[in-house]
């Protein structure tokens, strides 16, 4: 037994001492199991032999394991399972021997032997051997993996941050798992940056340094955790950027008529949030209401300034300024308001009767009639009034009509040259 269990030794890890315990008939310290002696077989066809090797497991942490072990013509030998690395005893055949609650054991037809380990945690990472207590022993050896997904270690991954315009900032992301987590950062807008002065959608690597940054920078930014074990895990920094207010003025001169309404308009750029708003030329602060509406339009650190003035007189023309402040600094810009000459007014087709209520002379006869003989016009009407006219049914006198005709011809030019 001595010679078998040195022999064993050289194989594996198991030390000679807890081979002498399997193999031996002695009680085991601390249990109330006794072990069964080897038992010795001429033939060698009379061994039992491994069915097939013990596969490696991968689980996740957490999860429960299972390790299988199948030997064939088992007859009266026993299986033992034995964790290599702490060199601890796990069971000897139906029998439990570690005081680990977590570890279970099954067999089926005196064939497979399962070792069950519930809730796996890191440690239960390692070598697992089953031994049959033939003479030599005989055994087979399996690892579990213990997988553990991605986390972010918080009180060593950078909060949200506030710079200013032009410094260097550096952002770190500390992440823990198994295998080690690959960290990569990107916006969250997914959009690209200027990262050491090229343009890129992802930085590798737990830290993320951006040289001189800029407001262009400014933005959510994920710091993603992966290790090929889901979930994958991020975490959301924000990257404030400070900077004095900046203006912009689309049209520095407007013009605009009496009566007609118009509006200016001044863009702004600033972090923190700038407070604007109009005065006059005289300095007078524009509120809104009444003759003038104040129009502001947010669009992140971008702010639109719209004036709208109403019915403009002439004591609106003149300079107008937009005032932008923050905590960092201000700026303004000044618009002029022209008067400029009103639109001529467009023609207007009208359609006037040239007889209403007139009275018409018909063969020599004075009718009284509502009906009216009309005709089209385009522009106001010559002098305000059309003259009535006579109209004879008859041809007769000729000179009379001829005259008539020749009046309203005449009249009608007039009205269109006018």
């Amino acid at each position: 037994m001595e010679q078998s269990c040195r022999a064993h030794e050289e194989l594996s890890t198991l030390p000679i001492m807890l081979c002498h315990i399997i193999l031996s008939g002695r009680e085991i310290p601390g249990q109330n199991v006794v072990s069964v002696a080897p038992i010795e077989v001429p033939d060698e066809s009379m061994y039992p032999r491994f069915a097939e090797p013990i596969p490696n497991v991968t689980v996740t942490v957490g999860r429960d394991a299972l390790l299988a072990c199948v030997v064939d013509n088992l007859r009266g030998f026993k299986v033992a399972w034995v964790r290599m690395d702490t060199q601890t005893i796990l069971s000897i055949h139906h029998n439990i021997i570690t005081q680990n609650p977590r570890i279970s054991l099954s067999y089926n037809d005196h064939r497979s032997w399962y070792l069950h380990i519930k809730d796996v945690h890191e440690v239960d990472r390692g070598w697992y051997m089953c031994q049959v207590n033939t003479d030599p022993m005989r055994s087979r050896k399996g690892y579990l993996q213990v997988v553990v997904p991605p986390s972010i270690i918080d009180n060593m991954t950078s909060t949200d941050m506030v710079v200013r315009e032009g410094a260097d900032v550096t952002m770190v992301c500390r992440a823990s798992g198994y295998p080690e987590p690959y960290v990569m950062w990107r916006r969250e807008d997914g959009q690209d940056f200027n990262y050491n002065g090229e343009s890129v959608s992802v930085v590798d690597g737990e830290t993320l340094t951006i040289t001189k940054v800029s407001r262009l920078h400014m933005g959510a930014y994920l710091c993603i955790a992966s290790n090929g074990v889901p979930p994958s895990i991020s975490k959301r920094i924000m990257l404030m950027v400070q900077f004095p207010p900046m203006l912009s003025i689309p049209n520095q001169l407007e013009g605009a008529y009496l009566g007609q309404d118009v509006t200016l308009e001044c863009h702004t750029e600033a972090y923190p949030s700038s407070i604007n708003y109009w005065t006059t030329d005289r300095g007078d602060m524009i509120i809104s209401g009444g003759k003038y509406e104040a129009i502001p339009v947010d669009s992140g650190y971008n702010k639109f300034m719209m004036l709208k003035i109403r019915n403009i007189t002439k004591e609106d023309f003149g300079f107008y300024k937009c005032i932008a402040k923050n905590s960092l600094g201000e700026t303004d810009g000044i618009i002029k308001l022209d008067e400029i000459p009103a639109p001529p007014s467009a023609f207007t087709t009208t359609q006037k009767p040239i007889l209403d209520n007139q009275t018409i002379r018909k063969k020599g006869q004075l009718v009284q009639t509502n009906e009216a003989i009309s005709s089209t016009f385009q522009g106001e009407v010559f002098d305000g009034q059309i003259r009535d006219f006579d109209f004879y049914e008859n041809s007769a006198p000729t000179h009379n009509l001829n005259i008539n005709l020749m009046l309203l011809f005449c009249l009608y030019h007039i009205i269109l040259v006018s």
